[in-house]
């Protein structure tokens, strides 16, 4: 496996090891001899998207550098299940508007959309997810919230937060505005933070976006989940700090409880302070967070005050990372009705490219993943980056981000053993339709002097290209062969068109192969203008070439344009293209 540089030669371009520098001071500064935390959180309230891996992606390459340097690093990922069930999110299949009715409750007290293996809604996301991460190599610690609170966990935080609550509600109150002074609203900068937090919210780790509640009896940091309908929509009346007895109200049903904190769990504290709690309980070093985080009175900049001021703890270090694009989506956005996740990434791409895409641009870099055509070009600079580390040619950064994608320092990922080009893949998928016998015998000539023997050979790339295919392209952009000459449009050639076909048809055995037909179907027009078959094309020339391709794609597939021609031949074969080009 390709080694990472070390941080002495890779700090001035490696974004990587610069955080890793960064980290393990910090963490020696903190907590000295101690493994070095960092985190990452997620909230399975829908599909976990591929802006939000950014989320687990930035810590896990940081995570991955300290363990290859021999630190003993844990990454946490917290799944915030139990954080409130905020809206039915547009087409999800299994779902409908009958799910209105759990707005409020836990997601792991919310079913699962119908035809889930999974118990509850939380669990049916995280699945998917969970999935990924393992194709991915992202090792982490996973810590479910529900298990977390329902257990008791954060008894002690939870009655801290709640004996300071005037403490807790000063912070947040230098975010609001006051009138006729007494306390309500909120800066005009606030507001627009938690409306950026709540639109990032969706698997984010963000999902409820209540400071808490201000009412007659104070302000109260914590939120029980009603004990009749399990919904949050409730309101504390009391709270002894001696007792720790607490009374609430449900506006949902009208149910009323009194409870001892110091002994109940159905509840938990609101996010602004949930976050900075788990920082310090859990002695988090690094953690980035979103640019939707970056806003005056957002909870990562509130929450950098609340653990100092109440929980005793220092903010994690970590960079705002930017947002990540997706560029085309074909049938995906209609079908799921929202972003891709990186399940879905995970269909048509190997998990090295995906890691590759994480890895080479800095956090507060924005880019974009493709689900279009652009997807061939990425693998085409993907392959190239390979060719160049094989022959130490690459730049160190391209080759730290190379080295971080293709493998951890548990070792390598799994790789396709012999990677033909993606388009090439693709190609032939789209024109055989994913028949396994067509495919082996086009790939099995693509290079006669080292026959393809066994698809296995190019598993898994040759999947997911079928899978960008048969998913991606739609139904109109499919190349279909055409079963009989257009003998119409052979007949209204004119003696260089002719003999155009003839040059080509004559010299399909010669060049029966990828390099030969791609010599032989450049080299054509080049003839007819009496010239060498390698000559350097003039803009003349490639007027004629592009004339000669449009001729070939229309006599084979009845369109301008298709596959590569040098695949295209390979796959109609020798025979049905001297047939159709009225040889």
């Amino acid at each position: 496996m390709p080694t990472v540089a070390s941080s002495q030669s890779s700090t001035e371009t490696d974004w990587v090891s610069r955080f890793a520098d960064d980290v393990i001071a910090e963490s020696e500064r903190r907590a000295p001899g101690k493994p070095v935390v960092v985190a990452s959180g997620l909230s399975p309230s829908g599909p976990i998207h591929l802006g939000n891996l950014r989320e687990v992606m930035t810590p896990h390459l940081v995570a991955d550098e300290i363990r290859r340097r021999g630190h003993t690093v844990r990454h946490l990922i917290s799944w915030d299940d139990y954080d409130r069930y905020r809206k039915v999110p547009g087409g999800v299949p299994g779902i409908d508007e009958s799910w209105a009715e759990h707005i409020g409750k836990p997601l792991t007290s919310v079913p699962a959309p119908a035809g889930s293996a999974h118990p509850n809604w939380a669990e049916h996301f995280k699945a998917a997810m969970t999935e990924a991460l393992d194709e991915l190599g992202v090792e982490y610690d996973g810590i479910s919230q529900t298990e977390q609170y329902l257990a008791g966990a954060y008894r002690e935080q939870i009655l801290h937060a709640m004996k300071h609550r005037a403490d807790i509600d000063a912070v947040l109150d230098r975010y609001r505005t006051k009138k006729d002074g007494t306390p309500g609203g909120k800066k005009p900068q606030q507001k627009k933070a938690d409306e950026a937090e709540l639109e990032a919210a969706e698997g984010s780790g963000a999902a409820s976006e209540d400071d808490g509640s201000s009412n007659a009896a104070g302000y109260f940091p914590y939120k029980p989940y009603c004990g009749n309908c399990e919904k949050d929509l409730t309101v504390v009346t009391s709270y002894d700090d001696d007792t720790t007895e607490l009374n609430y109200t449900c506006s949902a049903c009208g149910f009323a409880e009194t409870v001892r904190l110091n002994e109940f769990n159905r509840g938990k504290l609101v996010w602004k302070v949930d976050w900075p709690m788990r920082w310090a309980y859990e002695g988090v070093v690094f953690e980035p967070s979103g640019v939707d985080h970056s806003s005056p009175g957002s909870s990562f900049v509130v929450g950098g005050q609340i653990v100092r001021e109440v929980f005793g703890g220092v903010q994690p270090i970590g960079p705002m990372y930017a947002f990540v694009g997706i560029s085309g989506m074909a049938k995906m956005s209609s079908s799921k009705g929202g972003v891709p996740t990186p399940a879905d990434a995970l269909k048509i791409m190997e998990a090295p490219l995906l890691r590759w895409l994480y890895a080479r641009r800095k956090p507060n870099q924005s880019f974009k993943i493709a689900f279009d055509q652009e997807i061939q070009r990425l693998y085409d600079e993907w392959d190239s980056l390979g060719r160049k580390v094989a022959d130490g040619s690459v730049l160190p950064a391209d080759a730290a981000a190379y080295a971080r994608a293709v493998g951890t320092a548990a070792g390598e990922l799994p790789s396709t053993p012999r990677p033909l080009p993606y388009r090439t893949l693709a190609s032939v998928a789209d024109i055989t339709a994913g028949a396994e016998d067509q495919t082996l015998r086009i790939l099995g000539e693509l290079d006669p002097d080292n026959p393809l023997t066994s698809l296995d050979e190019v598993r898994p790339r040759l999947d997911r290209a079928e899978n960008w295919i048969s998913t991606q392209v739609p139904a109109e952009a499919r190349t279909v062969v055409r079963d009989e000459p257009d003998k119409e449009l052979l007949g209204s050639l004119d003696e260089q068109g002719r003999a155009s076909l003839r040059l080509l048809v004559e010299g399909l055995d010669s060049h029966w192969s990828l390099d030969g037909l791609t010599t032989l179907v450049y080299g054509v027009p080049k003839v007819l203008e009496g010239l060498a078959p390698d000559a350097k094309p003039t803009p003349e020339l490639k007027v004629a070439q592009r004339t000669f391709f449009a001729l070939l794609y229309r006599l084979l597939v009845g369109r301008d344009t298709g596959p590569r021609l040098p695949t295209l031949l390979l796959a109609v074969g020798a025979d049905r293209v001297r047939r159709l080009l009225g040889a």
